[in-house]
């Protein structure tokens, strides 16, 4: 198969349509029929079932497309790398959850550029289970989450304790009522809240990330935990205050990275990490 191949089935899985996918590929739609076929033939199985209300991922299809996303992201990573100007001699792709890209790791990449300048760093956020996938694929070098797992040929390594803290703009507020916002921090955190609050039926909003939650106290009142890093400004600009009585919470932050490969560039980006994580918890660098 070929990366074009590829291309077209991702965007006829996402818009469930052949012709949309035509145009958004710029090909015409016979076009996209053979490719799908090609790739159909190759497979031996078909992926798409087509209808009226469109074209529809058959299980085979379900089984490929999680491959073709691995497949694009491969491609793109290495015509990046090989692409890259002289002036640089390798690239880094650096990957971690919304939160910990609050403050800390802008602070990375600063150093980073800064004893590194002749490597090219591509920055993104995810959650977990894409950061894995893309560490165990061998599309990011290093990511950065708080509920990594195991993989072989895959290294987790602690970093620090984030610090979760309650915060709203009345600091007088005591129970979590239904203007709380239970954020979604992982399986960790989930035990040590409902440790925390044993009788706390669900909650009524929930959110995925910790910056939706703020923003939705920001603007309707009401709290939720946020890593007390990322809070820092909030509550030093009077938007917000720490909730009297309330407990912290503990969420163990990890780097995962892969055991083989090219190790320099990746070791010497490690080494810069740790010292910024010692320098930030007042350790000796």
């Amino acid at each position: 198969m070929d990366i074009d191949q590829v291309k077209t089935f991702l965007a006829v899985a996402a818009h469930g349509s052949f012709l949309e996918a035509a145009a958004q590929v710029h090909v015409t739609q016979s076009t996209v029929s053979a490719r799908i076929q090609s790739l159909e033939q190759q497979f031996g199985a078909r992926l798409f079932v087509r209808n009226r209300a469109g074209a529809s991922l058959t299980h085979a299809g379900e089984r490929f497309l999680r491959h073709a996303k691995t497949l694009l992201l491969t491609y793109e990573q290495a015509r990046h790398e090989v692409g890259l100007p002289s002036r640089f001699r390798a690239s880094l792709t650096l990957g971690a959850r919304i939160a910990l890209w609050d403050s800390l790791l802008p602070r990375w990449i600063g150093r980073l550029r800064s004893h590194m300048p002749d490597i090219s760093l591509n920055t993104e956020i995810g959650f977990e289970e894409d950061l894995m996938r893309r560490v165990i694929a061998g599309t990011m070098d290093l990511a950065l989450m708080y509920s990594p797992r195991q993989a072989a040929g895959i290294q987790v390594e602690y970093l620090f304790d984030e610090t979760l803290i309650l915060v709203g703009p009345d600091p007088e507020r005591r129970a979590l009522d239904d203007s709380y916002v239970y954020v979604n921090w992982g399986p960790t955190f989930f035990a040590q809240h409902r440790q925390a609050y044993p009788e706390l039926e669900r909650p009524a909003q929930t959110a995925n990330i910790g910056w939706l939650g703020l923003q939705l106290i920001l603007a309707n009142g009401g709290t939720c935990f946020v890593p007390e890093r990322v809070a820092a400004s909030y509550l030093e600009g009077g938007c917000l205050q720490r909730i009297h009585d309330s407990p912290s919470l503990r969420l163990p932050t990890y780097v995962v990275y892969p055991t083989a490969g090219s190790r320099d560039v990746v070791d010497a980006a490690l080494e810069t990490l740790r010292a910024l994580i010692r320098a930030e918890h007042g350790e000796t660098e």
